[in-house]
């Protein structure tokens, strides 16, 4: 579904420039379009930032604030008074070091929440991948505080069914969309995903949240249905060859890469040397190589490691 929304990118500095930023604040007010900005990114963006907002009247219900990880109590309250929203990338901000997913401080203050990929590029782009790194997150944060005090803790107060709320209806009201889509009720639109439960992974199916959240995958989409129109059945996409076009997309996209790279600078992206020992350097060609180490094969398109298959 097709809507206008207004992103912003702040300068490299914690405190915006008066600027461009300003503008871009009463562009998007004077046409009453929904804004997305990066938030409490450490280091980049923090406290500072959110103030400024909140000054130029740019925190709203309309306000999507992307990670928002690096925060102080004073901004996650100004967001919930302004009725903002958090769209969290957990994958993102526990791999890249924005700051620790929110989810706590979100139920804390009453913040509504929804997920996000930040990048397809980096990360997995898989729905059921950032509900379980969410989840992951949020409950090994209380049980590292909790063990911090001394004291175990016997429940954990993030659920599957808020997570699955989160990567569902939490999306459709982050961007003003949760009236038609989000959820399955008389006279929404039906914007389905129908899963199989027949797959080793989703047998049995006794907790359907926590076994969404947990256990599900891509391979166990069935059927996808927008606007009643069914896109794929049975596993597979209806009137497009999609998977074959995006590979062959892909593959153009890294040979063009690999062509205004230099060999050297792309051998050292791939294996960077970290502040401790430096990792191993490892090829990987377009075939199997005798010369790999034994633990890793490159077979067409299966990794063979350790005599698995990933």
């Amino acid at each position: 579904m097709p809507t206008n929304s207004s992103p912003c990118r702040w300068p490299s500095t914690s405190t915006p420039t008066p600027t461009t930023p300003v503008s871009a604040l009463k562009h998007t007010r004077d046409l009453d379009l929904p804004f997305s900005t990066h938030a409490g990114l450490f280091g980049f963006v923090g406290d500072d930032n959110i103030r400024f907002l909140e000054e130029n009247k740019a925190l709203a219900p309309s306000t999507t604030l992307v990670h928002a990880a690096s925060l102080s109590d004073d901004s996650y309250r100004r967001i919930a008074d302004s009725g903002a929203h958090l769209s969290l990338s957990a994958e993102s901000e526990l791999n890249a070091g924005q700051g620790y997913p929110p989810t706590a401080k979100a139920r804390q203050y009453g913040i509504p929440v929804s997920l996000s990929q930040d990048t397809v590029v980096w990360w997995s782009s898989d729905i059921f991948s950032a509900m379980r790194a969410t989840l992951n997150a949020g409950r090994g944060l209380a049980h590292l505080r909790a063990h911090e005090a001394e004291k175990s803790l016997t429940s954990n107060a993030l659920r599957a069914q808020d997570v699955l709320e989160y990567a569902t209806i939490g999306g459709a009201r982050t961007l003003g969309l949760d009236r038609p889509i989000g959820s399955i009720a008389p006279g929404k639109r039906a914007d389905l995903v129908l899963l199989r439960t027949g797959t080793p992974t989703m047998t049995p199916v006794n907790n359907p949240a926590g076994h969404i959240v947990f256990q599900a995958e891509r391979a166990d989409v069935d059927t996808v249905l927008v606007n009643g129109r069914v896109l794929k059945h049975r596993g597979t996409l209806i009137g497009v060859d999609a998977r074959r076009r995006a590979r062959h997309l892909v593959e153009q996209s890294l040979e063009y890469l690999r062509s205004k790279i230099p060999a050297k600078d792309w051998q050292q992206a791939m294996n960077p040397v970290g502040p401790g020992r430096p990792l191993p350097a490892i090829s990987v060609p377009t075939a199997a190589t005798p010369g790999l180490p034994s633990g890793l094969q490159f077979a067409g398109r299966l990794f063979v490691c350790g005599g698995g298959i990933e």
